[in-house]
């Protein structure tokens, strides 16, 4: 674990627990170490490789732009170095467009795709993304590895342009969608779509919002991945 050169930039990654890879997939503006409470109970179960995203945490912030494509090429970038052809896949709200533009370009690296309070596109209420973006960068929210501004918005310019909706036909790898109700970032309607066109996707419905998979649903959510994961 450490820091591997991949492409242009360095990445920051960390691998914890045994038994089959399972690469997880963070959000806008989001750190791996933020994701921990998810990270460490999964790891009792899968060996959990996860890592900053471009232009965020320790990993390198490169001035933009950047694509989601451009993103899912890192991923694919750093399994090559640390030897892994294939994994399952989890992907946390932008990080849920990473995951499926990886299985996209790179289906041979893609066992089983997990998608979370995401969507093939950006819509819903944006704003709420920008006062987010907002409110992370007060002073007494700022964390050791404090995402730059311009890095921000690089990863939000990226996912607000990312559209695979017309492709969602072609990914064929069995597919979890977990999703709240009222997410008001990405709409409960992006979920269903997703599951109406995949060809072989599941959605489970939560109660909460765009981040329920970091308050009471956690250990739920938990349960159904290890369930749909270690399905035979």
């Amino acid at each position: 674990m450490g820091l591997v050169v991949v492409k242009d930039i360095e990445m920051y990654y960390e691998s914890q627990g045994s038994g089959t890879p399972l690469v997880v997939i963070g959000g806008l503006g989001l750190e791996m170490s933020e994701m921990d409470t998810l990270i460490d109970p999964l790891a009792s179960r899968f060996r959990v490789v996860a890592f900053d995203n471009r232009g965020a945490g320790r990993s390198s912030k490169p001035r933009g732009p950047y694509a989601i494509e451009q993103m899912a090429d890192d991923v694919a970038g750093l399994m090559d170095r640390l030897n892994l052809p294939r994994a399952y896949m989890l992907g946390i709200s932008m990080g849920g467009r990473i995951a499926m533009a990886l299985a996209l370009a790179h289906p041979e690296r893609v066992d089983r795709l997990v998608l979370v309070s995401t969507g093939p596109r950006a819509v819903g209420a944006r704003w709420l993304v920008r006062l987010g973006m907002l409110v992370s960068d007060l002073p007494l929210l700022r964390g050791r590895h404090r995402q730059p501004r311009y890095a921000l918005k690089a990863q939000f310019d990226a996912t607000s342009r990312f559209d695979c909706t017309e492709r969602l036909g072609e990914i064929d790898q069995p597919t979890l969608i977990l999703h709240s109700r009222s997410d008001h970032v990405a709409p409960v309607a992006l979920a269903e779509q997703m599951r109406a066109r995949i060809p072989d996707a599941r959605l489970i419905l939560f109660e909460g919002g765009h981040l329920f998979t970091f308050t009471t649903a956690r250990e739920q959510f938990v349960a159904d991945v290890d369930v749909f994961l270690t399905a035979s």
